[in-house]
C-alpha cells in the first residue's frame, strides 16, 4: 500500500521560511498523533505526509550537536558574501545551502512506513545514489559519515556530494538532504563540511563538467524517493 503524500516544490526560497513551513506541517502531523493517543504507538499513523523540494539563497546552517568553530568566517565576511548563518535542531555539524543545491525536506511519519530512523535514512542515501548513477557517477555511504560520497581517486580525495541531517520526534521526519547539482562549490572553502577536516565536496556539475537540467534532477529524485517508500505523490 503506497502512502500519501503531499508533494510541493518552493523553488529558490529564504531557509527561515521553509523552516518555519515544515515546523508547522511538523507539528500538524505530532497532533493528529496526539489525537490518537489512546492508541498502540504502532498505529498512532497518520493519513498523509509532506514533501518539500527548494533551493535556498546562501546560508550556512549548523546542526544542533554541530562545533561554530567549523564556520571559518566572521559575521562581517558572511555580509560580504550575501550569506547567512543559522542554528538548527537537526542532527549532523555544518553544511552549505545555495542555488543549484536540490534540497529535500520530507516530513514522514516512520511508523506508517514501518522504518527506524536508520532505515530511513540509509533510504535517503539510497535514493541520491540512484538519482547520481542515473548521470553515470558511482556513490557510496561512508561508515560514521551520513551522506552520499564518492570514492578516492588517483587524482581527487574522497568527496561528499549530497549532505543528510535529519529531526525525528515521535516517528515523524523533519529536515533531510541537499544534493550539490549546480552548486557554487567555492562556498566550500568557508566551512569545515559536516565538520570534517580531511575530506572534500563536490558537485555533480564539477563531476560531469556540464551544467544540470535541475528539473530533470527533481524528477529523478522524487521517482526514487517513491520507489524506494512506497509513496503516492499528489501536487500541491
Amino acid at each position: 500500500m503506497h502512502i500519501k503524500t503531499y508533494f510541493t516544490d518552493l523553488g529558490l526560497q529564504d531557509y527561515q521560511q521553509v523552516w518555519d513551513r515544515q515546523e508547522s506541517l511538523f507539528q500538524e502531523l505530532l497532533q493528529i498523533k496526539d489525537d490518537n493517543s489512546e492508541l498502540p504507538l504502532c498505529e498512532q499513523t497518520v493519513e498523509h505526509q509532506h514533501l518539500i523540494f527548494c533551493e535556498h539563497p546562501h546560508v550556512y546552517t549548523l546542526g544542533k550537536s554541530g562545533n561554530e568553530q567549523n564556520l571559518l568566517i566572521n559575521q562581517m565576511e558572511l555580509r560580504a558574501r550575501n550569506a547567512q548563518f543559522v542554528k538548527t535542531n537537526r542532527g549532523g555539524d555544518i553544511t552549505y545551502h545555495g542555488p543549484g543545491q536540490l534540497v529535500g525536506y520530507p516530513i514522514f511519519d516512520l511508523n506508517r512506513l514501518h522504518l527506524g530512523i536508520k532505515e530511513y535514512v540509509y533510504g535517503l542515501e539510497e535514493a541520491i545514489i540512484k538519482t547520481i548513477a542515473d548521470y553515470g557517477l558511482r556513490g557510496k555511504t561512508v561508515q560514521g559519515a551520513v551522506g552520499v560520497w564518492l570514492d578516492a581517486s588517483e587524482h581527487l580525495p574522497e568527496r561528499k556530494i549530497c549532505a543528510i541531517g535529519v529531526k525525528v520526534s515521535r516517528g515523524i521526519t523533519m529536515h533531510g538532504f541537499a544534493l550539490n547539482v549546480n552548486t557554487q562549490m567555492d562556498y566550500f572553502n568557508h566551512i569545515n563540511p559536516c565538520g570534517f577536516m580531511d575530506k572534500s565536496v563536490t558537485s555533480v556539475e564539477k563531476e560531469l563538467g556540464m551544467v544540470l537540467d535541475m528539473d530533470e534532477v527533481k524528477i529523478k529524485v522524487k521517482s526514487h524517493l517513491e520507489q524506494i517508500f512506497h509513496l503516492d505523490f499528489e501536487e500541491l
